[in-house]
């Protein structure tokens, strides 16, 4: 069948990236069918569109209840070229050869707790049906149901095979999870059910298989959510690099997500899911060498993320001090891409900032099912902080033991986090033992030839004995910030009282397992 592309018929609820891509076809001088309002915005692009109810010679009807559901529109769709050539032209109906829909926002909608009547108006008909249709059809017809595959199709369109049966299935498959999702959102909530929750109502894209799990003999799979509006960590395409590993994906999420809790200038180096080095700065480079310094060991072979423009030189420094896996920031400038060109296996990921997150929701799978929760988004703050002990933390321990704080949020449990001036001293992570993690971290922070007195100390959690205080009192430490909560609390805030220590309880806990 051909792959030509000369019509398209167009109706989108969201309206992202409908310029780049309608702008796309005209260049290829594609006639554009379209309904409602996605018809008035691409009249101000393409003046010649052809309205749908011109192209069926129907009118739209029921304040647009029934637009496109008319034997033209979906015989376009659902011709099989060649074989229902005659038919067609004895109907004088045209070949619909792309079809660019995406649906109704049935579950945003209801997410606001609108009323039933809103509801219902926003099940779409007309837009399943269609992408359905097409999908059925991928062997002649392209579907475009995500605003993120618009991009895809045009490099497919311009690349040297064209748009192959293979993106077209691709493009296809996503229709059907996109509807399965679609209908079972509608379906939870005409039942009304007492426990439904939005995981239910979660879209996913294609599964990728990747080259491995975690280890060699372990298959691993990638399966990004459908409708990123956004460059994530699951959906990015890197600037160069070798292919991402699983372990290298879970690294770069640990990375990037530890990263994002710093304004100022931040780079956090992760190894095996754990930060081994985080340091703040004036400017990236100076945060960079402050993580490198925290432990140069754990440092070779890590994901490095920052959260502000790569530049040349930061890019070289990295090149001359380390090893390195993966590189994440929110731009990667086109000096600094020359550069790490040098290293062509190197990994470079451009990962937006502030990118809004449509699944907030971490998600494990147990023996015989799974366990979700909400994000950890707690949004504490100093002052929020309740001072305990008898000395009171000065304005600098304040600032150590916040930025400490921050990082032990993406440290694994046992989480014991050494800082100062805006640089990790020592990490302590994993252990089954508080006292171990803090006897750890002071490990690291004289390995790296660090000194540990008179930093400030972080614990994801309280501290159930005096024992972690008096270990941390005997490294020098200053300053200690944990959530409180234990049963002796008054123990471990007199030891923190024999020692001097400046002692703060946040109230929340950070556990990550």
């Amino acid at each position: 069948m051909s792959n030509t592309i000369q019509k398209a018929l167009i109706s989108v609820s969201d309206k992202t990236g409908l310029e780049t891509l309608v702008s796309f076809l005209k260049s290829k001088n594609v006639q554009i069918i379209s309904t409602g309002g996605t018809f008035k915005a691409i009249q101000a692009i393409d003046s010649s569109v052809i309205e749908v109810s011109t192209f069926t010679g129907h009118p739209e009807m029921m304040d647009g209840r029934v637009k496109t559901l008319h034997p033209k529109v979906h015989a376009g769709i659902l011709n099989r070229g060649d074989q229902d050539k005659g038919e067609l032209a004895a109907m004088h109906y045209d070949s619909i050869d792309l079809v660019v829909v995406n649906l109704y926002p049935f579950q945003e909608t209801v997410r606001n707790n609108v009323s039933e009547a809103e509801a219902i108006e926003n099940i779409d008909i007309g837009g399943p049906t269609m992408i359905r249709a097409a999908a059925k059809n991928f062997q002649r017809v392209t579907v475009l149901s995500n605003p993120a595959d618009y991009q895809l199709f045009i490099d497919a369109w311009e690349s040297d095979t064209g748009i192959s049966q293979e993106f077209r299935k691709e493009m296809a498959q996503k229709v059907f999870a996109t509807m399965s999702a679609y209908d079972k959102a509608i379906a939870e909530y005409l039942n009304s059910a007492e426990e439904t929750s939005d995981f239910g109502n979660w879209q996913l894209a294609n599964l990728k298989k990747l080259r491995y799990g975690e280890n060699p003999h372990q298959d691993g799979f990638l399966q990004p959510f459908a409708n990123l509006k956004h460059n994530h960590i699951a959906n990015t395409h890197p600037i160069q690099g070798k292919e991402l590993s699983f372990n290298n994906l879970v690294d770069a999420d640990a990375a990037y997500e530890c990263v994002k809790e710093f304004n100022n200038p931040a780079c956090v180096i992760v190894k095996h899911a754990n930060p081994c080095g985080v340091g703040v700065s004036k400017n990236i480079l100076d945060a960079y060498e402050l993580a490198f310094e925290t432990d140069p060991t754990s440092a070779f072979g890590g994901v490095i993320a920052f959260n502000q423009e790569v530049n040349e030189e930061t890019a070289q420094r990295i090149l001359d001090k380390q090893f390195v896996e993966i590189i994440i920031a929110p731009k990667i400038n086109a000096e600094a891409v020359k550069v790490l060109s040098s290293k062509p296996n190197v990994r470079v990921l451009e990962v937006e900032l502030n990118a809004t997150d449509p699944y907030p929701y971490t998600i494990k799978k147990i023996d015989g099912g799974l366990v979700w929760q909400d994000a950890d988004d707690s949004n504490e703050e100093p002052s929020t902080f309740e001072i305990v002990s008898k000395r009171k933390p000065t304005d600098q321990e304040l600032k150590d033991m916040w930025f400490a704080w921050r990082v032990a949020k993406f440290v694994k449990s046992n989480a014991i986090v050494f800082a100062k001036n805006g640089q990790t001293i020592g990490v302590g992570a994993g252990q089954m033992s508080r006292v171990v993690s803090t006897e750890i971290a002071a490990m690291k922070a004289k390995d790296a030839g660090l000194e540990s007195k008179g930093c400030s100390m972080a614990s994801d959690a309280f501290f159930p004995f005096r024992d972690g205080i008096d270990q941390a009192a005997r490294v020098g430490i200053s300053a200690i910030i944990q959530p409180g909560g234990s049963m002796r609390d008054e123990e471990v805030i007199a030891a923190a009282n024999e020692h001097d220590m400046a002692m703060v309880f946040t109230g929340i806990r950070h556990f990550r397992h």
